[in-house]
């Protein structure tokens, strides 16, 4: 199994330089940068965001799996909704956290649950035994993402990024059929 990964609405793929427009509007707004951890600035222009993009490409290829940064596509007209990471936590040396960001006009659709989704049984398959996620506490949104996802909190801590947050950890053992899944078998297909 692949990149791209491919769910019922949605295609999880590499970024490009050229989705600049479609990251701009989810890191581009205080709506999502101002929950995301580690904690930074939103990306004030198209410019920049080509800038960013370029550093994620360029790095991507250095990764060891299942760590990077990916694309959420919707699959209906190729809208870039959003994007995912999984990357170590600090003290960086063996916590894997899985992160999810939609663009604001995006919210509401269970997009973020559905590529988390695929990603995750992606990530088991790469010889990982279990991913985290991290939520700063009134972090409503993300929190029931992670719980929708099958993730057991784990508690609250202050000692990655210098910040108290919420702590979900998901096995493979913990992996829930998603509801929206009409179909048996796998939610990932690879296209």
């Amino acid at each position: 199994m692949g990149f791209p990964l491919t769910t019922g609405r949605l295609r999880v793929r590499p970024w490009t330089v050229g989705d600049a427009e479609g990251a701009l509007a989810t890191y581009g707004t205080v709506d999502v940068t101002g929950w995301l951890t580690p904690a930074v600035d939103h990306i004030a222009d198209r410019a920049a965001m080509r800038a960013v993009l370029h550093a994620w490409v360029e790095a991507q290829p250095n990764l060891q799996p299942p760590r990077g940064r990916w694309a959420i596509e919707r699959r209906a007209d190729a809208v870039v909704v959003g994007g995912l990471a999984i990357r170590l936590l600090p003290p960086y040396e063996e916590d894997l956290e899985i992160s999810f960001q939609l663009r604001p006009d995006s919210w509401g659709n269970g997009y973020a649950t559905e590529a988390a989704r695929a990603l995750i049984e992606w990530a088991f398959t790469q010889d990982v035994d279990e991913l985290f996620a991290v939520a700063i506490p009134h972090n409503t949104r993300a929190i029931e993402t992670a719980e929708r996802l099958g993730m057991t909190w784990v508690g609250e801590t202050d000692k990655y990024y210098g910040r108290v947050l919420q702590v979900y950890r998901i096995r493979p053992a913990d992996l829930i059929e998603d509801p929206g899944n009409e179909e048996p078998g796998p939610a990932v297909v690879v296209s």
